[in-house]
């Protein structure tokens, strides 16, 4: 493999901010690619528990407004597309499929108690590979979680495994929306080798 050039790096990385206004639109062909290069982020097992709702339109948008935080409705919706990103507690289902070099879903059968942290922790990755993959394609991200759960849940998951992790705002960032970079820890401070 070789390094990502500085520019790159920058994109993904260095220069990259959280948005609180967006503009711009954002086609389905759009939406595909994102999920098509986040999809291949490693997960445990390859359990790959996220699962992604494109809210776009005004109906859904509406719909999810009243489990937003009052901080951050409206920016999610003045956004070209809000990405609910949720976690199945059932993830072992697909395991035949997605990781078939051994009997895996063996390993999670039993209670969904058994699976909530494998699901949360490895949906969290996809999380940060879908901000990647974003701002990869030269989109601007803001992700959030303030937000209440239940109430996503109940409006966007009823009736199925799916547990909301967070909300990820897309579009094109406006650079009057953000504060000035706020410091990161320094390798000392974060970081031993042993």
């Amino acid at each position: 493999m070789t390094v990502l050039d500085a520019a790159a790096l920058d994109q993904l990385f260095r220069t990259a901010r959280t948005y609180n206004r967006f503009s711009g639109e954002i086609d389905d062909a759009t939406l595909h690619q994102l999920y098509d290069l986040l999809k291949w982020g490693p997960t445990s097992a390859n359990q790959s528990p996220a699962r992604f709702v494109f809210v776009r339109s005004d109906a859904a948008k509406q719909k999810l407004a009243p489990a937003l935080a009052e901080g951050n409705r409206e920016k999610t919706l003045s956004a070209p597309v809000a990405v609910i990103v949720g976690h199945d507690l059932d993830f072992h289902e697909k395991l035949p499929y997605l990781f078939p070099h051994t009997d895996a879903k063996s390993w999670f059968e039993g209670s969904q108690d058994g699976r909530r942290d494998h699901a949360f922790r490895n949906g969290s990755l996809q999380v940060a590979y879908l901000i990647l993959a974003a701002r990869a394609l030269g989109l601007d991200t803001g992700p959030m979680t303030g937000f209440d759960a239940d109430q996503v849940d109940a409006a966007f998951f009823a009736g199925t495994s799916i547990r909301t992790n967070v909300i990820v705002n897309l579009g094109k960032g406006d650079p009057a929306s953000i504060f000035d970079r706020s410091p990161r820890l320094a390798f000392d401070e974060a970081c031993r080798i042993v």
